[in-house]
């Protein structure tokens, strides 16, 4: 779907499986990852099949290397409409601890030490 078919009211999903297979859905600023889990859930594309889950609940979507949670809307990470943006939808029973998604805490090169402790940052669930 180009851009110009997009309607500008609609935010156009590409949606990525571990397997590398995508397809793309619309849907409105309001809509939350949970909503989109369970559309998806009820319109799972035919050659997806293999990858077919047991229930939307395990659906989880990440953005910018990131778990949504299921209450996040598309409105409220800032996705400009009329456009497509691309997640991956992975199946996960749990969402993981902010501190556990192989995400290491990391020192930039040019961070000052505080007391002799190296700043750090991690990536935090949104």
């Amino acid at each position: 779907m180009s851009s110009r078919n997009i309607p500008s009211d609609k935010i156009n999903l590409r949606l990525i499986l571990v397997s590398g297979k995508t397809k793309e859905f619309l849907f409105s600023p309001s809509d939350s990852a949970g909503d989109i889990a369970h559309h998806v859930f009820e319109n799972w594309p035919e050659d997806w099949a293999e990858e077919a889950v047991a229930k939307a609940e395990i659906l989880r979507l990440i953005y910018q290397g990131r778990f949504l949670h299921s209450n996040v809307t598309l409105g409220a990470l800032g996705l400009p409409f009329g456009k497509t943006i691309v997640m991956h939808l992975v199946p996960r029973e749990n969402l993981p601890e902010p501190n556990s998604q192989g995400l290491q805490p990391h020192r930039k090169a040019d961070s000052p030490l505080l007391d002799g402790h190296e700043i750090t940052s991690y990536t935090s669930l949104l």
